[in-house]
């Protein structure tokens, strides 16, 4: 019992000692840089810059990621989007086969809504000619221009299902519609535009020549991308095409029965098979997007730019810690007399080692709090500038800057730290 207690008690001295001899290691790394406060700023700013980078562009991303994705969950979870090639981050990306695919047609959402039993509505939204090219669609009220307008010919089912909310007046109604009355509802900014502070409603606007009286004004979508701008001129889909007899290119947008959003999907892919007289063999030449399915796609996409751009601000660090490096070496030739005095009194080359490289990480450790107040600056700055952009500071960034900036202090503080360890305590204390 004796031995054993006389084991315990070395075990427990010595993890004291060893405690003890740690925090005298980070007394002595912050002595040095409060003695050399410039010196130790200039050598982690690469360490600052480079943790600071890393969590501001990762509060952006999360902020960026939450924004797209709430407003593609916007359509609903009972909503797809039909057009004949993907929706959303592929559309940058399609293949020759994709963009030659025939446009829907308007006699394609008549047969969904007569023939898909699962299915509450669809609403054709019709697209100007060359909705795609190169041509710009201009709105002019008394002098005013607006350009890139987003014009667009639908039916008032498209307010009915939730895609339009009123500011002022009122959607068009299914008489105007067929008759192809010359009306208009406009989006909340291009009533800014170009008739702010005055009563829309009544209003002659011409849009790339043609006259229209506005009846109502949209509101901006609560959940719209950060800086886009709601720019939208809806017309009756049938004053659409009297208009515009050339347009063809047209988008469905499908409202399924609560709870058979599936089944309303298979339903829609039949139907339209068989319109389009897609052979059994042959794959959909049409594409069907859900909210989910964009938000997958976005995440995809966002996730390997993350990457990149965390690997991009990593080199800051590097920089960083070259220069950790360079200071400690300096640090060792100007300690080496002292080396080797703490040497002759019986210090062995571990705790050399331990002390050397734990004034490296103490150095980069306080870079990356720095680096820390820095990111939060930069997550705080575009909240500032992005109202819409609900940025924050994801706790998978804190984490990786911190542990990074300590991975940089103990990587390049150990060359440092074993040259400083090889020193022979004869030569360390005849050095002047």
């Amino acid at each position: 019992m004796i031995v054993d207690l006389a084991q315990r008690t070395g075990r427990e001295g010595g993890s004291a000692w060893r405690l003890r001899s740690l925090l005298a290691s980070v007394q002595l790394a912050l002595d040095t840089v409060r003695q050399h406060k410039m010196r130790a700023f200039l050598t982690v700013l690469g360490v600052i810059i480079g943790t600071g980078t890393i969590m501001g562009v990762g509060s952006i991303m999360a902020g960026l990621d939450g924004a797209i994705t709430s407003i593609l969950r916007s359509f609903g979870t009972d909503t797809v989007i039909v057009f004949k090639f993907p929706m959303g981050p592929r559309m940058g990306n399609l293949s020759a086969e994709e963009r030659q695919r025939k446009p829907l047609t308007l006699e394609n959402a008549i047969a969904i809504a007569e023939r898909c039993p699962s299915v509450r509505h669809v609403s054709p939204y019709l697209f100007p000619p060359r909705a795609f090219g190169p041509n710009v669609n201009k709105v002019r009220y008394q002098g005013n221009d607006l350009f890139s307008i987003n014009l667009g010919g639908t039916e008032p089912g498209y307010a009915e299902g939730g895609q339009a909310e009123m500011l002022f007046g009122r959607f068009f109604s299914d008489g105007e519609n067929r008759h192809r009355v010359p009306v208009t509802v406009i989006g909340e900014d291009v009533y800014k535009a170009l008739l702010s502070g005055r009563d829309p409603l009544g209003k002659s606007i011409d849009v790339n020549g043609h006259q229209f009286e506005v009846i109502g004004v949209m509101k901006r979508p609560a959940n719209s991308f950060p800086g886009q701008q709601d720019l939208r001129v809806l017309l009756p889909y049938f004053t659409m095409r009297k208009f515009y007899p050339k347009a063809d290119e047209h988008m469905l947008v499908v409202v399924a029965h609560e709870g058979r959003m599936a089944a309303a999907m298979d339903e829609v892919r039949a139907v339209l098979r068989m319109e389009r007289r897609v052979p059994l063999s042959a794959p959909d030449n049409f594409a069907m997007s859900t909210a989910e399915q964009m938000v997958e796609q976005f995440r995809s996409i966002t996730a390997m730019t993350a990457l990149v751009m965390v690997v991009m601000s990593s080199i800051g660090l590097l920089v960083g810690g070259i220069g950790v490096m360079n200071i400690m070496l300096v640090s060792v030739t100007e300690r080496t007399r002292e080396i080797g005095i703490r040497k002759a009194i019986g210090a062995r080359r571990i705790d050399i080692v331990v002390q050397f490289l734990t004034e490296a990480v103490v150095l980069t450790g306080i870079g990356g709090l720095l680096g820390m107040l820095f990111g939060y600056l930069v997550s705080l700055g575009a909240r500032l500038a992005f109202p819409e952009l609900p940025t924050s500071v994801p706790l998978w960034a804190a984490a990786a800057g911190v542990l990074m900036s300590v991975a940089v202090g103990l990587f390049f503080g150990l060359w440092p730290a074993n040259k400083a360890a090889r020193l022979d305590p004869v030569d360390a204390l005849r050095y002047e």
